[in-house]
């Protein structure tokens, strides 16, 4: 697959060959499902907590005999049903977190990769640079280039001049290679690599 790239200027500054076996992959849907549900139960907190009988605090004493009354029996006042009791199978502070096997995380990666190339919203870029680190001369930039919703990918570093002018745009998210992950690039309209990225992610998914 062969990619025009350009720089933040609109302008055509050569073109690049793109590997099928890292771009041109088959688009599963149940992959990226997989990858995307993997990555943010990694992400959940898991600190919600209820009370159970044993977090309650009070007497250990039954709240009135057990004989004679003409009701149920009652064991103790932290019971679930009692007023101001413990709750009875609630939320613990526990991981989320599961395992999901490399190679479906690396196709996983390919597959979102190759739904951008698919649709054409893939972007070669020349470098992500900015000399000044002003986000007024980059959103003029890129209202020129109508990035609206763009996940742009560098190398192994990002220019911090580029990072720090960019950080304030709505819907601009600026990443190194080694961040390149299914859920980011999915929640953007554009995905747009550098040249430089375009080598790490070759090197990374090889």
């Amino acid at each position: 697959m062969k990619l025009d790239v350009i720089n933040l200027d609109k302008k055509n500054v050569g073109s690049v060959e793109l590997p099928d076996d890292v771009f041109g992959v088959e688009v599963r849907g149940d992959i990226l499902q997989r990858v995307v549900r993997w990555q943010l139960a990694k992400r959940q907190a898991g600190t919600h907590k209820t009370k159970i009988i044993s977090d309650v605090s009070g007497t250990t004493k039954k709240p009135f005999k057990q004989k004679g009354t003409g009701g149920a029996r009652q064991g103790s006042l932290r019971s679930a049903q009692m007023r101001g009791g413990g709750i009875i199978f609630g939320p613990v502070v526990r991981s989320h977190a599961h395992s999901l096997p490399k190679k479906v995380r690396i196709l996983g990666l390919k597959t979102a990769l190759s739904s951008k190339a698919k649709d054409g919203k893939l972007v070669i870029l020349d470098t992500a640079s900015e000399k000044a680190a002003k986000t007024k001369g980059l959103v003029a930039r890129f209202k020129k280039l109508g990035w609206t919703s763009v996940l742009i990918i560098d190398g192994a570093e990002v220019d911090q001049s580029f990072a720090r002018a960019a950080r304030n745009i709505k819907g601009i998210d600026v990443l190194p290679s080694q961040g390149a992950n299914v859920y980011d690039i999915l929640r953007r309209d554009t995905l747009v690599l550098t040249k430089a990225a375009v080598e790490k992610l070759e090197e990374r998914l090889k």
